[in-house]
């Protein structure tokens, strides 16, 4: 045998092992389990391993057409498609970012090995001329109006459950024993397209996470924030010891004089319900309030308030022509009375009506 043969027949065998391990891995529910990650390195070893040995065999060329390809080949066109897939289940937040662009790597390899065998079709072709540009909205550059963008994304979900029902009844059709080539070289394209069509939708995803990894604070960011932190909390709890701060409830004036009603009795028990509040929350309380004061008390509590001081004079309209009722016991006041009277007597006597009017007589 050949030491070709002996890689062919290497390559066989490696791409068995990645195809078992792949579907190992949908197996599991936990994915920050310690065996889950383990299972996921083990198939990315595999998996990387298998494009070495395609990489050294030279199976597929940019010179070569679709016909040329055999259709035993047709499935280890797969390779970089499935080892961005795997690559994008490492979670690890240490090595996120280089995690994402060596997947970006990996699909736009597998994508370029499609576009030179013209695999692409026309959505696709465009998505990867603009997906060498990382941006979060580079995509959307495709169909600049919104309804277009919604439209082609609805098309391409249809088309997307079709090729998968077509997948599921080829799939069907290969496990019999009398299987032809056709059949099998079917089954392996429509693979590819929608490995195609799903590589697209992982760069738009990891597009924007490596957006979302950028803005996020780097981890000396984080530290020195957090050192800030404990330089402001240590600062105020000094200011807390140098102002004899306490956290007691003091019966001080904040206390007695709320709304003119005293909150704390002599002995410090409550004498109605209050909420105690810092002076912070006082500030923040006071951002969205209104820029006029509000009233304190009611209309009835001013007047009181009003009465007690003087400030209202009783008195005017019907009960200014009231007479009060004269006392018959109070002899004295009788007495002053009747002098009243009198005087109003004589001083009609001698001054009678209209004596005084002399400007218009004759």
């Amino acid at each position: 045998m050949s030491e070709a043969d002996t890689s062919s027949s290497s390559l066989k065998s490696l791409w068995e092992k990645a195809e078992r391990q792949r579907k190992n891995l949908e197996t599991f529910t936990d994915y920050n389990s310690v065996a889950y990650k383990a299972a996921v390195a083990e198939a990315v070893t595999t998996i990387t391993t298998c494009k070495d040995v395609i990489d050294n065999l030279s199976l597929f060329s940019s010179n070569e057409l679709l016909e040329d390809a055999t259709t035993n080949e047709l499935k280890y066109m797969l390779v970089d498609a499935y080892r961005g897939d795997l690559l994008l289940k490492q979670h690890d937040r240490s090595t996120r970012l280089s995690t994402l662009n060596a997947a970006r790597t990996a699909y736009r390899s597998f994508l370029s090995l499609c576009d030179s065998y013209g695999l692409l079709g026309s959505y696709e072709k465009k998505a990867f001329d603009v997906s060498d540009k990382i941006s979060p909205t580079v995509f959307s550059e495709i169909h600049t109006d919104a309804a277009a963008r919604r439209n082609a994304k609805i098309e391409r979900y249809k088309y997307e459950k079709e090729l998968k029902a077509k997948l599921e009844h080829l799939s069907n059709q290969a496990q019999s024993s009398n299987v032809d080539d056709e059949t099998i070289r079917s089954l392996y394209l429509s693979q590819i397209e929608l490995a195609t069509m799903q590589s697209l939708q992982q760069l738009e995803g990891l597009y924007l996470e490596i957006d979302m990894i950028g803005r996020a604070p780097t981890e000396e960011q984080l530290l020195e924030q957090r050192r800030r932190q404990q330089e402001e909390d240590e600062r105020s709890r000094r200011r807390k010891a140098d102002d004899n701060y306490s956290d007691r409830v003091d019966p001080s004036e904040i206390f007695t004089k709320a709304n003119g009603r005293p909150l704390l009795s002599s002995d410090g028990k409550p004498l109605r319900p209050f909420t105690l509040l810092s002076n912070r929350e006082i500030v923040k309380g006071g951002v969205f309030g209104p820029g006029h004061r509000l009233p304190t008390m009611t209309i009835d509590e001013y007047l009181e308030e009003e009465r007690k001081r003087g400030g209202i004079i009783e008195g005017g309209g019907e009960a200014s022509g009231r007479q009060p009722e004269p006392d018959e016991d109070n002899l004295e006041l009788a007495d002053q009375e009747t002098y009243k009277a009198r005087q109003w007597d004589e001083f009609k006597e001698a001054n009678p009506k209209g004596s005084g009017n002399t400007l218009n007589k004759g």
